[in-house]
């Protein structure tokens, strides 16, 4: 994957913190020149004030101030602020290898003595914006790549990976608090003939269109619909009874009538319908949700058996479990 250069000399924010009247003003000055927005701040106290105001990607922090000095201010913004943690770079007289150390254990990432030598100022605040932005990128990156692990790329539903990594943490939790936990799985009906007819672009066509269906049907926070494979749909309703469960499903098949997408190829209808499988529980002590899923796909079974377009429901509880 090839990632896009950074700007790294597009405008910043940046807080510049000095108690030198003067020197305050020589840098916003350069940096204005620079194309920066600046700010400005007279001691450690007032710099922490600032920061939270306005959320600069650059601090320029004098090491030595009254009130509160560089190092106790770039130690308190790295306490407070950790992700992402400030870029602070020290600005100080001190020369000796005792201060630079102490200006990086207090979190800075780097630093400039005084007489500033302005050509060294800018390259090492170009370099800091350059990392800073490739790191964010990179961040946006890899939750993009962690997103696209928990989706199915067809239907935008979560994929069987993030319904199992949803059902894993969702379960226990319920069997701890002993609420009710239900489970439907829905399958189109003669999909293979569907496919058969109108070629899989089409099939693609109608997964798309039924997934977009359980999305507006299944909305609450707690809820996953998931794609489970192929024509499958699996929806997990946490704290859902069954009476709850069944009106999810009856409204999830309205949606699908309404919806009117053609079958010819269908033996029940003109257009797609679904069957599905409901199955609800308080989960008991030492029960794993796959028995749960099981029960949903038992129901299914009975509801393609009946004749399908249909939904066959019932409770799953400690009797099932052996």
């Amino acid at each position: 994957m090839n990632l896009p250069k950074p700007t790294e000399t597009s405008a910043a924010t940046i807080l510049v913190v000095d108690d030198d009247g003067f020197m305050r003003m020589q840098l916003r000055v350069y940096l204005q020149k620079e194309g920066h927005r600046v700010e400005l701040a007279e001691n450690g106290e007032e710099a922490l004030a600032k920061f939270a105001e306005i959320k600069p990607e650059v601090v320029l922090m004098d090491a030595m101030m009254p009130v509160m000095d560089g190092f106790a201010c770039c130690q308190a913004l790295m306490e407070i602020y950790q992700n992402p943690s400030p870029l602070i770079l020290m600005i100080t007289g001190l020369e000796d290898e005792a201060s630079v150390d102490r200006a990086f254990e207090a979190g800075a990432i780097d630093y400039v003595t005084k007489p500033i030598h302005w050509a060294v100022l800018r390259q090492r605040v170009k370099r800091l914006l350059y990392q800073s932005r490739l790191q964010h990128q990179l961040e946006s990156v890899n939750q993009m790549l962690e997103l696209l692990a928990k989706v199915d790329q067809l239907t935008q539903l979560a994929n069987r990976r993030q319904l199992e990594l949803f059902l894993d943490t969702e379960w226990p939790e319920a069997i701890r608090e002993q609420y009710p936990f239900s489970i439907l799985l829905c399958d189109i009906d003669y999909f293979k003939n569907y496919n058969d007819h109108y070629g899989h672009q089409g099939g693609d066509d109608c997964l798309q269109q039924v997934a977009k269906a359980l999305t507006k049907v299944v909305h609450r926070p707690k809820d996953l619909a998931a794609r489970y494979g192929g024509e499958e749909f699996l929806i997990a309703l946490p704290n859902t009874d069954l009476q709850g469960a069944i009106h999810i499903g009856e409204d999830i098949q309205a949606e699908i009538t309404r919806l009117a997408i053609p079958h010819v190829q269908s033996t029940i209808a003109d257009r797609v319908t679904l069957s599905i499988g409901c199955a609800s529980t308080i989960p008991p002590l030492g029960s794993d949700w796959g028995k749960l899923v099981g029960a949903a796909d038992q129901y299914l079974y009975d509801a393609k058996a009946q004749g399908r377009n249909r939904l066959v429901s019932g409770r799953w509880g400690e009797e099932a479990m052996g």
